[in-house]
C-alpha cells in the first residue's frame, strides 16, 4: 500500500474535526454477498484507519467501459481495523461508480479519501440501544454494533428487507451481541404499523434508551414520532448527494429544526450524523 503525502485541510466549523488524508489502497477482495450487494475489502494505511462509527469515505472509481463519472462517490464505512490495516465498504451497484467499483479485484488499488464527517456519538446514559434500518442503510449501521458490544451496551438490531434473503448484516450484528429482528415486505412485518407495534412493545418492557438509523424517510418519521412520545433520544446517519465531500462546494446543505427555527448544514461536514429529533425527512 502507499499513502500519497497529502494531508487535506478545509476552514473549521466548531466541533468539526478538519484533516483527513487521502491514500492509495489495496483491493484484498470485492465479492458478492448476495444477488444485490457487494462487500469490498481493502488493505489500507494506518493514516485512513483513524475512523468513527458513521463516517464516510469519497472513493475514486474507476471508469467503467462506456461511462464517464466525474465525481467520486461517498460511501460509508462498513467495516475497519487498525491493527489488521482494512477497510470495508458494502455497496450496491447502483450507478456509473459503483459498476466501475464492481470491476476491481484483488491486487488492484483504489484512491480513498478520508475518513470524512462527524460519527455517531453514544452518551453514558445510553445503555440499552435500538438499531432500525434497511438494506444498505445497515451496512453504515454495522460499526456503531461493533461500538456497542466495546463498551458493553445492551443491543437490539430491526433489519429490514423486501425478502428474508436480502436482509444485511443478520450474522454481523449477532458476532457483536445484538438481538437480531428481521423484518420483510413480503409477510408485511417491515409496514410501518407492524414495526411500531414491535418498538412500542419493547419501550414498554424498559429495553429503549435510543434509537438508531440510516437513510429511511419512512423510519426517521416513525422513530420521530415514537421519540417525542416517549422521550427517547436517537441518532440517524442521512443520505444525501455530495460533490467535494469536504464542506466546501456546499452542494449537501439541507434544513434541520433547531428549536422553533429552521437552520442550513452540510451534510458532509457537520454530518452525516445528527440527532433524529433535528432531521427533516
Amino acid at each position: 500500500m502507499t499513502l500519497i503525502p497529502s494531508i487535506l485541510s478545509v476552514p473549521p466549523s466548531p466541533g468539526v474535526t478538519a484533516r483527513c488524508a487521502e491514500a492509495r489502497a489495496i483491493v484484498l477482495s470485492n465479492m458478492p454477498v448476495n444477488g444485490e450487494y457487494r462487500l469490498l475489502t481493502l488493505d489500507a494505511p494506518a493514516e485512513v484507519l483513524d475512523c468513527a462509527p458513521g463516517q464516510f469515505f469519497q472513493l475514486l472509481c474507476p471508469v467503467p467501459e462506456g461511462e464517464h463519472p466525474f465525481l467520486r462517490r461517498p460511501m460509508s464505512i462498513y467495516g475497519y481495523d487498525a491493527h489488521a490495516e482494512q477497510l470495508q465498504f458494502l455497496y450496491k451497484i447502483a450507478g456509473a461508480g459503483t459498476r466501475g467499483l464492481a470491476t476491481l479485484r484483488a491486487g488492484d488499488t483504489l484512491n480513498v479519501l478520508g475518513p470524512l464527517g462527524q460519527g455517531f456519538t453514544m452518551p453514558d446514559a445510553w445503555q440499552n440501544l435500538m438499531l432500525v434500518a434497511r438494506g444498505v442503510g445497515l451496512a453504515t449501521l454495522a460499526p456503531l454494533a461493533r461500538m456497542a458490544q466495546q463498551q458493553g451496551r445492551s443491543l437490539t438490531a430491526i433489519c429490514s428487507a423486501r425478502s428474508p434473503e436480502l436482509a444485511m448484516s443478520v450474522d454481523l450484528f449477532r458476532s457483536y451481541g445484538a438481538e437480531v429482528i428481521v423484518v420483510h415486505d413480503e409477510d408485511g412485518s417491515s409496514e410501518v404499523p407492524a414495526l411500531e407495534a414491535l418498538i412500542e412493545a419493547r419501550i414498554a418492557a424498559g429495553s429503549v434508551d435510543a434509537f438508531y438509523t440510516c437513510g429511511s424517510r419512512r423510519l426517521l418519521t416513525m422513530l420521530q414520532r415514537l421519540g417525542q412520545k416517549h422521550g427517547i433520544p436517537g441518532e440517524i446517519a442521512m443520505e444525501q448527494q455530495m460533490a467535494c465531500g469536504l464542506g466546501m462546494c456546499q452542494a449537501c446543505v439541507r434544513p434541520f429544526r433547531e428549536g422553533n427555527e429552521v437552520v442550513h448544514r452540510r451534510v458532509c461536514r457537520e454530518g452525516p450524523v445528527f440527532p433524529i429529533s433535528e432531521a427533516i425527512a
